[in-house]
């Protein structure tokens, strides 16, 4: 090729990682800042103590979660569960119940990538849909904050959560619990966890699994009960991404 060609190859290339990053980032990206709902990926600083924000994905699991939500009571501790509204039923309705009564914030989430390619108005019919679901079932509402399966998003999905009033969430750098396909270990896990985190960090652990909804998950409140008394033995508190019917 000529010289010229090779700068359009590498301009082409560069576009293309630009427009997938764009989507599938782990971190915040072009997308993102001008979105036109709002996105959080790090939480704004509170006056007083340094906050840390711990979050799970992917439940409630009839067998995980409960153990979470032991842990983080047995520290005096509030998190904030992003849900798969499926695995929300009547068996699993009254540990979602517990969420709420013990203070934890509630948001969405989904199990499929797929939400990125519904229109606005159907996205945000959907979210609607899910919220109403975890309501009549659990007796309280979700606050509206939307966590998409993988970090995976669109403008389309930024303009349907605009719509619904949705802010879409994140986590910070390098704050999650993917461990290269090996096995979580409690331990490692909290170590790492908490030597990374600076104040308005967002953590994100798994109680759940997007494709089976009764996952071994223990290590999930194996991890919480050694992270939390680690962050505030280095000063911060926790803190919930929301309060039930606001995105404060």
């Amino acid at each position: 090729m000529t010289a010229t060609a090779d700068m359009f190859f590498a301009l082409f290339i560069v576009g293309m990682v630009v427009m997938l990053l764009a989507q599938v980032a782990p971190f915040p990206f072009i997308l993102d800042s001008v979105a036109p709902a709002p996105t959080l990926w790090s939480m704004p600083e509170v006056a007083g103590t340094p906050t840390v924000y711990l979050t799970f994905d992917d439940g409630p699991n009839p067998t995980a979660t409960p153990a979470v939500l032991d842990a983080l009571a047995a520290h005096d501790a509030v998190a904030t569960f992003f849900l798969i509204e499926h695995y929300v039923t009547e068996e699993t309705a009254p540990i979602v119940r517990r969420m709420f009564d013990e203070g934890h914030a509630v948001g969405l989430h989904s199990h499929t990538r797929a939400l990125v390619e519904l229109v606005p108005d159907d996205l945000a019919r959907r979210l609607t849909e899910m919220a109403d679901r975890i309501d009549d079932l659990a007796g309280e509402r979700p606050c509206p904050v939307f966590r998409p399966h993988a970090g995976w998003r669109s403008w389309s999905m930024f303009v349907g959560l605009d719509r619904a009033d949705h802010a879409l969430v994140g986590w910070g750098w390098g704050l999650w619990d993917f461990n290269w396909f090996r096995a979580r270990d409690p331990n490692a896990l909290s170590e790492r966890l908490a030597g990374r985190v600076s104040d308005g960090d967002i953590i994100v652990i798994h109680d759940g699994h997007h494709q089976d909804p009764r996952a071994d998950r223990r290590y999930a409140s194996a991890a919480a009960a050694l992270l939390v008394p680690a962050l505030r033995d280095k000063g911060f508190s926790l803190g919930r991404i929301c309060h039930q019917g606001s995105t404060k």
